[in-house]
């Protein structure tokens, strides 16, 4: 069977399962797979940029941003904010006590925090990892499931097991998950030194 959309994912799943009966619990066991996804996967196709107005000592970070890669004021020359925890951050702020020319930023909750506290107006370029477009009737695909879709099944499935008290199976499961997720990253870094660069338009936030 194909699995290049959602609807072929999904009846993929029930068919490895041998079950009929499980139409809205397979959706769910989609989403914790991408969830997890997420959270380990950092390629080239996740990169993202967007640029924003720094005027201000927190800026919204962008509604799919999951992790920064760069972040960059336009000015010249180009400055290159280094990152800080927020704890670094705080006991830098004991130096920065006047505003001026930001040169770190932190990730506070759903915010930016830059230091010092911007004395002008600057235009940002932040370089960062998105997250999926999740998978649904109306996204009916997307990058990862194009480029791993053993990935997406066997990490489906592994999800499933819990909920089937298929426990004989998680290993199984598990294995071929991680195999799959593995070799996707491997194969991106290796892509990352032998051409191109992949290209992302930017766009606006803040």
């Amino acid at each position: 069977m194909a699995l290049s959309t959602y609807s072929e994912l999904k009846s993929s799943v029930a068919d490895w399962l041998n079950r009929t009966d499980l139409t809205t619990a397979i959706a769910d066991f989609v989403s914790l797979a991408e969830a997890q996804m997420e959270r380990k996967l950092r390629t080239r196709q996740m990169l993202s940029r967007a640029n924003a107005t720094i005027d201000t000592e927190y800026a919204a970070v962008p509604a799919d941003f999951l992790e920064a890669k760069s972040f960059k004021l336009s000015t010249n020359p180009v400055t290159a904010l280094g990152f800080e925890t927020i704890d670094s951050l705080d006991n830098l702020a004991a130096k920065y006590l006047s505003s001026g020319k930001p040169a770190f930023f932190s990730v506070v909750g759903g915010q930016f925090r830059f230091l010092p506290v911007p004395d002008s107006s600057y235009t940002g370029e932040l370089a960062y990892y998105a997250k999926l477009s999740k998978l649904s009737d109306s996204n009916t695909t997307n990058w990862l499931l194009t480029a791993a879709p053993d990935a997406y099944l066997y990490g489906t499935l592994m999800q499933a097991a819990p909920y089937l008290q298929d426990d004989a199976r998680i290993a199984t499961w598990s294995a071929l998950y991680s195999s799959a997720l593995e070799e996707l990253q491997i194969a991106d870094d290796r892509g990352a030194t032998s051409g191109g660069a992949l290209i992302a338009r930017a766009k606006t936030f803040g």
